[in-house]
């Protein structure tokens, strides 16, 4: 059967500890599943910008982490340090260092981005070392597994996978469309 018969769904549905750009009321929720090493990621990055740019207050944009360890070493530490950098505010700028410095995640690197964002460095420090978020980004890989992520990045248009291997225009399309369904 093609993908578009039965298409794969999100098996996690939004939530209030979700990383969130937009309107929290937004109709339409784009969420994606992503890997601060992946290389399709850091293409994929401006993507949602873009789209809430574009469809202001009608689309929220949630990221879920799915480091790749085999392929991707550091980024499961990455996403960690996303989450030390979250409890103290500061995810998306985190979110944007990691992109832009996606060949250099060690945790010389973590500790360096993380001081440029003025984090208390004790907290960080001590939550790292104690992996105090691993369970959450574990709970984000077990939910893209339940939604049959494969690869990164996996994008959801309300619940929906959206198929991208042919670039970046298919899920514009799809957020209009929904934008459009959503009134």
């Amino acid at each position: 059967m093609s993908p578009q018969s039965h298409p794969h769904t999100l098996a996690v549905p939004p939530e209030p500890t979700d990383h969130l750009e937009g309107s929290l009321h937004a109709r339409v929720t784009l969420i994606e599943y992503g890997d601060f090493e992946c290389p399709s990621c850091k293409v994929a990055v401006t993507t949602p910008r873009l789209l809430l740019e574009r469809f202001p207050n009608k689309v929220r944009f949630i990221f879920r982490h799915f480091p790749l360890q085999e392929a991707h070493p550091h980024a499961q530490l990455a996403a960690e340090a996303s989450e030390a950098a979250a409890a103290q505010g500061k995810f998306w700028p985190m979110h944007d260092l990691l992109f832009q410095n996606q060949t250099h995640l060690k945790d010389k690197d973590l500790y360096r981005y993380a001081e440029g964002l003025g984090l208390d460095m004790a907290r960080y420090t001590a939550e790292m070392d104690d992996h105090i978020y691993l369970q959450k980004v574990r709970e984000h890989i077990e939910g893209g597994r339940r939604s049959h992520i494969r690869a990164t990045p996996t994008f959801f248009v309300d619940g929906v996978v959206q198929d991208i291997s042919f670039g970046m225009k298919s899920l514009h399309d799809a957020v209009a469309a929904a934008v459009g369904r959503s009134g």
